[in-house]
């Protein structure tokens, strides 16, 4: 099966900046695949240049199977898109906004009744009176409007409350669900654990790693905390390449673990502990460690 993104040396320059350095992505049907970095990192213009709102500076891009560069009208009819900068006609209501996109895509009027109800869109004023997150919610109704097969997305939580963050993630999940596809670009970590199968993280214009959450799980860091009868010598785990020592605090010392259990287990087991906590490693470690200039692994 086509993915319905995919890419292949993607580069993009500004002068002597570069956005991306040779990005190689994939993304199948029926994914929500989430797309992490900070500010900066190239995120925003992978996206522009998957619908072709920019022309890359080298490399080539795949949109459910066809090459936005070439074709950009086919695409466009089966993505939605909500950009991270979201411009609305400040004086159109909600409802206008609307009724102009579902014409442009040839459905009927009633297509967004569902999403307006689930986003509790006020449709009768005009964009300007809205909060942030109020046009925020306008621009899913749009990006999800005639159940397109893919959704782009950019930052898309960004002004939304906690019950409508909670309306939005349980959108990407029946999306999937349908055999469509969400990708979501976001600098939140948790949103992204909870909603997508697969997470890639960009850094500086290259992806440092692509795998399930789980998978990306087991490569970060894990915290042992381990608390014994009586403080253990100052020296008693530098031997070991698989842990290094986080906190050392009396008796109770926390361990950073990124290698193998056991070597760290049985060393801890010589110093006579009395309790011990394993804390199941987080993508907030594994990310952090990434862009405190820590050696990225490369995951597949």
């Amino acid at each position: 099966m086509t993915p319905d993104v995919a890419t292949i040396g993607l580069t993009k320059s500004y002068g002597q900046t570069m956005a991306l350095r040779g990005l190689d992505l994939q993304v199948e049907a029926g994914q929500a695949y989430g797309f992490l970095g900070p500010n900066g990192a190239g995120k925003s213009t992978t996206i522009r240049l998957l619908l072709a709102l920019q022309q890359p500076t080298s490399g080539h891009a795949s949109v459910v199977g066809v090459d936005p560069q070439r074709d950009p009208v086919t695409v466009h009819r089966q993505v939605g898109y909500l950009p991270g900068d979201l411009a609305l006609y400040p004086r159109l209501t909600a409802r206008r906004h609307i009724a102009w996109f579902a014409a442009a895509r040839g459905l009927a009027g009633a297509a967004a009744v569902d999403l307006v109800d689930r986003f509790q869109v006020d449709v009768d004023r005009p964009v300007r009176e809205l909060s942030k997150g109020n046009r925020q919610k306008v621009g899913l109704v749009l990006a999800f409007l005639g159940r397109p097969r893919l959704v782009l997305l950019d930052e898309p939580t960004t002004g939304l409350d906690p019950l409508m963050q909670a309306e939005f993630e349980a959108l990407v999940r029946e999306t999937v669900a349908d055999g469509r596809t969400v990708f979501l670009s976001s600098h939140e970590l948790d949103e992204v654990q909870r909603v997508c199968d697969r997470v890639g993280i960009i850094k500086e214009g290259m992806l440092v790693a692509d795998d399930t959450v789980e998978g990306l799980r087991r490569a970060a860091p894990r915290r042992i905390t381990a608390t014994f009868r009586r403080p253990p010598p100052e020296d008693c785990f530098a031997r070991l390449t698989e842990a290094r020592v986080v906190t050392r605090d009396g008796c109770t010392i926390e361990l950073e673990v990124t290698g193998a259990l056991g070597p760290v287990l049985a060393d801890i087991a010589r110093h006579d502990p009395v309790d011990l906590v394993s804390r199941p490693a987080d993508l907030d470690e594994l990310f952090l460690r990434m862009y405190a200039g820590a050696e990225p692994s490369h995951v597949r």
